[in-house]
């Protein structure tokens, strides 16, 4: 008899404890209807953007492993071709969208949020080797990279250097750091020099792979590719005209490396917000950007800009 009541007590027990119960450290967020979040989120655009919205990608996933974050790095340019026909959720921008493209995803029926999301400085290298170039004005980088640029050598820059070729290097047209260089160094947006001189990249760590292995060569990025690569290139200071500044994380947060500090952008399709998955992984990326831009080498925005941009997510 004490063995039946035993048995009865422990099926007792055992149907109270039934309910489903969830693993601890499974990574998974709950939707608040006790579904964990799943899906793909699809994010293309700048590669300057690419490492901090890469580095909020992959920690989002180690806590949600329902929901694949994929980023890719068409370009500024690139990525909004393809925010604007609605084929990802997420744009990552080094510049702000254009005025065209604005139209035309009002056109196309895309509605979209702008966040800001770190600082950058764009940075001017030249080779290791290269032992006279002590800093650049704003009217030399033009002589080298303007429309009407003709420098062969250096000493067609300024008197005195070396009658070296120059080797040029620039990002492509679909980057937005060739997009603001230009607008801030030659005066337009898009508007550079065009000849055997200068070669485009569309990818940045050939602009480093090329300035690496030239010693007459110079280039230009984002600083985080500076500080990745500052082993194999010199920094070049600019002479703003007022200041003679190089960029760092102060120089770039205070504004003090102008004209070449940006804010880093990146646009969210509105309507994607809709998915759950979306919404909490904008959210993270926000809540979380400041510590992943020191990372990756970007300066952090100050917190309440943060703060605000949450807020009017959640409106």
């Amino acid at each position: 008899m004490m063995l039946v009541m035993l048995l009865i007590v422990a099926v007792a027990l055992a149907a109270c404890g039934g309910g489903k119960k969830e693993e601890a450290g499974t990574g998974t967020t709950d939707t608040g209807t006790g579904a964990a979040l799943s899906g793909t989120i699809e994010i293309d655009g700048s590669s300057t953007v690419f490492p901090l919205t890469e580095a909020a990608a992959e920690e989002f996933g180690k806590e949600n492993a329902g929901v694949r974050v994929s980023v890719g790095t068409a370009g500024t340019g690139g990525g909004f071709k393809r925010f604007i026909k609605g084929e990802i959720a997420m744009s990552n921008a080094s510049r702000p969208i254009k005025d065209k493209e604005a139209e035309e995803a009002k056109a196309a029926g895309i509605d979209y949020k702008e966040l800001e999301v770190a600082y950058d400085g764009l940075s001017v290298v030249v080779n290791k080797e290269n032992t006279w170039v002590d800093k650049l004005t704003l009217d030399e980088l033009k002589k080298i990279y303007g429309p009407e640029a003709t420098a062969k050598t250096w000493a067609d820059v300024r008197a005195g250097w070396p009658a070296e070729p120059i080797k040029i290097y620039s990002p492509g047209s679909e980057h937005g750091t060739f997009d603001y260089f230009t607008e801030v160094i030659n005066g337009k947006a898009q508007e550079s020099r065009n000849d055997k001189q200068i070669t485009f990249a569309a990818d940045t760590n050939s602009i480093v792979s090329g300035v690496e292995g030239d010693k007459t060569s110079i280039g230009y990025f984002g600083f985080s590719f500076y500080e990745e690569n500052q082993d194999k290139l010199k920094l070049v200071p600019i002479d703003n005209g007022t200041a003679v500044v190089s960029p760092s994380a102060e120089t770039i947060k205070d504004n003090s490396y102008a004209p070449l500090s940006r804010p880093l952008y990146v646009y969210l399709n509105t309507k994607a917000l809709e998915k759950p998955e979306v919404k909490a992984f904008t959210e993270y990326y926000l809540k979380n950007v400041a510590n992943f831009a020191q990372e990756v080498g970007f300066i952090a925005l100050p917190q309440e800009k943060y703060d605000e941009q949450i807020a009017a997510l959640n409106k």
